[in-house]
């Protein structure tokens, strides 16, 4: 199954699409680690001043190698919300990562985001 997905990071326009291994188990498995250990060396070089385009860069890179496999056409960046996505996730400056499904509104008009979409409860997280 593709189950394609959006991450998106509070703070840059960028949104990132991956045509596959998007449901929540996996992208948890991915992101959360990855997170964790983001958010540890910010805190440690003590520098926040481009913390969104950093990490929508690292996550590109850590994504891309998780997922890409030999296949680099199914990650990308772009400005366009895709309407055939089954989550996006939001990353925010607080730490937390939320899970969206889209709504029809979305199915029919993407470029509404995350107001198109209804929260998905308990299957976001929060990083420490």
């Amino acid at each position: 199954m593709a189950t394609p997905c959006h991450i998106i990071v509070e703070g840059n326009p960028a949104i990132i699409y991956a045509s596959r291994n998007g449901s929540p188990d996996k992208v948890r498995r991915i992101l959360k680690p990855f997170l964790e250990k983001f958010w540890q060396e910010r805190e440690t070089a003590g520098e926040y001043s481009d913390t969104p385009e950093c990490l929508v860069a690292q996550i590109i890179v850590r994504f891309g190698f998780e997922i890409c496999e030999d296949d680099f056409s199914n990650l990308k960046v772009g400005l366009a919300y895709n309407p055939d996505v089954d989550y996006l996730y939001l990353v925010t400056s607080d730490r937390v990562v939320s899970v969206w499904v889209p709504q029809e509104e979305y199915r029919q008009n993407p470029s509404l985001g995350i107001k198109g979409c209804r929260l998905l409860e308990d299957a976001g997280w929060r990083v420490e």
